[in-house]
């Protein structure tokens, strides 16, 4: 089974960009200094052609990575009421804190932003939860903890 990778349009679009720029920008780039390399003679010896080699593995890697995200991407629709992802959603803690999240999958979490994952203990327990309801969270080391949806926007 081929893994679907939920995205917003926002990250799809970031993926993509970083996929043109590796492809018709990096990949010239580093032809040009495996070349410069090469001509500085001896290769069995040649560090900067070692690293050159070693850079343009790892471009070749991420473009394939990618291409492969971008290929079995899910669009996240912000309407669907089956999910809250995509959504923005305002949680109260068992402590009276408030906070506010943007539940996106995987790939985009960035939780110092306020981006958390869908697979996370705290993003898969609201995944498909509504307005005034309390949440279990089970996190995979430490205790666990209840949550107050206050909004879903």
């Amino acid at each position: 089974m081929v893994e679907k990778h939920h995205l917003t349009t926002a990250g799809l679009d970031k993926l993509k960009m970083e996929l043109d720029d590796l492809k018709n920008i990096e990949r010239s780039r580093i032809i040009e200094s495996l070349k410069e390399a090469r001509a500085q003679g001896d290769l069995s010896e040649n560090a900067d052609y070692d690293a050159a080699r070693d850079e343009q593995a790892r471009i070749e890697a991420r473009i394939k990575e990618l291409e492969k995200i971008i290929k079995n991407s899910v669009i996240i629709e912000n309407n669907s009421s089956a999910s809250n992802l995509g959504k923005t959603i305002t949680l109260e803690f068992d402590d009276g804190s408030v906070d506010e999240f943007v539940l996106v999958g995987s790939l985009e979490a960035d939780p110092l932003n306020g981006k958390i994952s869908n697979e996370s203990p705290l993003g898969g327990a609201i995944l498909h939860h509504k307005v005034g309801d309390k949440v279990l969270v089970k996190p995979d080391n430490g205790e666990k903890f209840y949550v107050t949806i206050k909004k879903i926007k």
